[in-house]
C-alpha cells in the first residue's frame, strides 16, 4: 500500500466512525464509539475532555501510534487506519511532528543532539543544520550546547518543539504541551504556537485546559468515546488572549 500522503485538495486528517476497544481484565472498553472528525491544513485545533474520555486514544490514532478497530482515518487523502507498524513509523516519522508534556528530552544529550537524534535515524545528512535551524526558530540558537538540566522547563519545552519541527511534518501534534509549566512559561509556549500557526503549519493540541483551548481556533470536546461538540473560537486578538492565558 501506498503511504505517501499525496492528495493536496482533500482534508489534511479525515476520520469516518473511528471504533477503538481496549481489553482491561475480563472486560471490553469502549474507547472510542463511532468518531468522525476532519480538520484542514492550516487549522490549529483543540482536543478537550476529562480523564478517560477518549482524547489521548484519539490523539494516538491520529498521530499513527496507534490503529482503530473500524473505520478509516485519511492522512492527506490515504488510509493509514489499516497500515502495518512499519508503515505507520514511515508516516509517523515524516508527516507527524510530536510534543509531549514530559519533554521527553534524553538527559545526557545537548539541545542540539536532542533534536538532531531522530533527524540521524531517518536518515538526513544535513541532521545538524536542520537541528540548528531548528533551535534557531524557537529562540534557542544561544542553547545549543545545553543539556536538559541547564534549561528551565519552557526551554526543555522550546527543544521538544524545535524537534518537531525539524523534519518539517505536515501535523504538529502536542499533548499537554503546557501542562508541567508555570503560567508565564505556559504563555511563551503558546505565543510560540500562534507563530508556528501564522506560517500556516497545522497544529492539534490536546488538552483538559479550557484556557489553552481557548487560544485554537476550533475547539473538539470528546466524552465518553465520542466528539459530543465543537466550538468555533470567536478571533480574539493574541495579546488579549496572552493577557487571560
Amino acid at each position: 500500500m501506498n503511504t505517501e500522503p499525496s492528495n493536496k485538495n482533500s482534508p489534511l486528517i479525515l476520520a469516518r466512525r473511528l471504533v477503538k476497544r481496549y481489553r482491561i481484565g475480563d472486560s471490553d472498553v469502549l474507547a472510542l464509539a463511532a468518531v468522525s472528525m476532519q480538520i484542514d491544513r492550516g487549522e490549529m485545533v483543540a482536543i478537550t475532555g476529562p480523564s478517560g474520555s477518549g482524547k489521548s486514544t484519539l490523539m494516538n490514532i491520529i498521530g499513527c501510534l496507534d490503529s482503530p478497530d473500524s473505520g478509516s482515518y485519511l492522512l492527506n487523502g490515504t488510509d493509514v487506519a489499516k497500515l502495518s507498524d512499519d508503515g505507520l513509523a514511515k508516516i509517523r516519522s515524516r508527516y507527524i511532528g510530536f510534543v509531549f508534556q514530559n519533554f521527553n528530552l534524553l538527559p545526557r544529550l545537548s539541545a542540539l543532539e536532542n533534536v538532531e537524534l531522530p533527524l540521524l535515524y531517518s536518515g538526513r545528512r544535513d541532521a545538524t543544520q536542520a537541528a540548528g535551524q531548528a533551535l534557531e526558530m524557537v529562540g534557542l540558537g544561544n542553547r545549543l550546547k545545553h543539556e536538559p538540566s541547564q534549561l528551565s522547563g519552557g526551554q526543555r519545552q522550546r527543544v521538544a518543539i524545535a524537534r518537531a519541527l525539524a523534519n518539517n511534518p505536515d501535523i504538529i501534534l502536542a499533548d499537554e504541551p503546557t501542562g508541567n509549566l508555570d503560567s508565564r512559561a505556559g504563555r511563551d509556549i503558546l505565543e510560540l504556537f500562534h507563530r508556528l500557526h501564522d506560517q500556516e503549519r497545522t497544529i492539534v493540541i490536546v488538552t483538559h485546559d479550557a484556557g489553552v483551548a481557548r487560544h485554537c481556533g476550533r475547539e473538539m470536546q470528546i466524552r465518553d468515546g465520542q466528539i459530543v461538540i465543537q466550538i468555533e473560537h470567536a478571533h480574539v486578538g493574541r495579546d488579549e488572549l496572552m493577557a487571560t492565558a
